[in-house]
């Protein structure tokens, strides 16, 4: 794996599943392949309280599954099922709008998955770090507290890549920070990425996450 290969998408197939999971003909496949952005974009952005991290879609004939990873699985739950309830329509409504599927007999089965440890996710930890930047938090305080948490939480290693205006400088640079292992050609080995921008005063600044979990 090179720098610019992303490590989730360089093993899925192999040693990760898909997240997305359906068949289709060739008419069909681009109208799926847009419902599924949309929607998980929509989702992403109505479930950022509970912390979201990743949505998995599974078509089948008669219903669609959605399955859904969260730090803070109440959140999304609520009281009684309400809150379930809600997304459900939500999502009921969104396939409407793309008229691909007839929402009337679509059944939506939805699964929540909490996250086991939050400072082993690294969407969340890009996240973190994205809301400190947009603070005016010193940009090396927070990437040598956010390595902290995550070697103390059992990570094998860690990296973390900034790329922009760092610190509001005139010209754009690019600056690593790792610890420990993060073996990049390895395909057993478990590589947590996620790519998050932050956007701050004198412009976007890219966050790529790297944590090498050990295996269970």
């Amino acid at each position: 794996m090179g720098q610019k290969v992303n490590p989730v998408a360089f093993r899925t197939g192999t040693f990760l599943p898909w997240k997305s999971r359906w068949y289709a003909d060739d008419k069909t496949y681009k109208k799926y392949l847009i419902e599924d952005i949309t929607l998980r974009r929509a989702l992403m952005n109505k479930l950022k309280l509970a912390g979201v991290t990743s949505i998995e879609i599974e078509r089948l004939p008669k219903s669609m599954v959605v399955t859904m990873t969260v730090s803070r699985p109440g959140v999304v739950i609520g009281r009684g099922g309400s809150g379930i309830e809600e997304i459900k329509k939500f999502i009921i409504d969104m396939l409407g709008k793309t008229k691909t599927l007839k929402s009337d007999n679509m059944k939506i089965d939805l699964r929540v998955n909490e996250v086991k440890d939050p400072e082993l996710s690294s969407y969340l930890v890009a996240t973190r770090i994205v809301s400190d930047l947009e603070r005016r938090m010193p940009h090396r305080r927070v990437i040598a507290k956010t390595i902290e948490r995550v070697m103390q939480s059992g990570a094998l290693g860690v990296k973390i890549v900034l790329a922009g205006r760092i610190g509001g400088a005139e010209i754009s640079r690019t600056e690593k920070y790792h610890k420990g292992s993060i073996p990049s050609q390895t395909l057993r080995e478990i590589i947590d990425y996620a790519q998050v921008p932050a956007l701050l005063k004198r412009g976007y600044v890219g966050i790529k996450v790297y944590i090498h979990k050990k295996s269970e």
